[in-house]
């Protein structure tokens, strides 16, 4: 009795494999955060913080990949921990924008040092313009997703970015 598998064939699967990719870099990641006392998440709060001063918790949120209520609850413990600063009261509506205090600064220091070695094995083995490739790429990838997100049919694709607006 054979049985015919109509799925996705997870060997050939560039979805399965980006999340495969994707896992192995948040562990990586994780790994050297973990003797900072930092997870992804708090990394990804700071670095946020640093290059976009007073972002709100919607906006950090957003940036971070997770939920408000999660944000709330990780600049709750950085305001505590004295890495973050946001005034007791909203000058408008209810937006507390955050900003790093020194404290902060230097816990992103070191842990930036710690990712940019993660990314660094990462792309260990390909050259320059093979990065600029994958770049290019998975930019497209991202784009044609969330152009074709709104119900529209066709390639998704739009020279709006060549990779050259990277930072880092």
């Amino acid at each position: 009795m054979s049985q015919k598998h109509s799925g996705i064939e997870l060997d050939t699967s560039l979805g399965y494999l980006l999340k495969e990719a994707s896992t192995a870099l948040r562990l990586a990641m994780e790994e050297v955060l973990r003797p900072l006392g930092m997870t992804v998440t708090h990394y990804s709060c700071l670095e946020l913080l640093a290059q976009r001063p007073g972002m709100s918790n919607s906006e950090l949120a957003r940036g971070a990949f997770v939920t408000r209520q999660s944000m709330n609850v990780l600049l709750q413990a950085l305001e505590r921990d004295g890495h973050v600063t946001r005034p007791a009261e909203a000058a408008v509506g209810k937006v507390l924008p955050a900003r790093l205090t020194p404290r902060g600064r230097e816990s992103l220091r070191e842990a930036s040092a710690a990712v940019r070695a993660v990314e660094s094995r990462m792309l260990g083995g390909m050259s320059d313009g093979e990065q600029a490739e994958a770049f290019r790429l998975l930019q497209g990838m991202i784009r044609s997703l969330r152009d074709n997100s709104d119900g529209r049919h066709g390639s998704g694709r739009s020279d709006q970015s060549n990779g050259s607006d990277r930072k880092g």
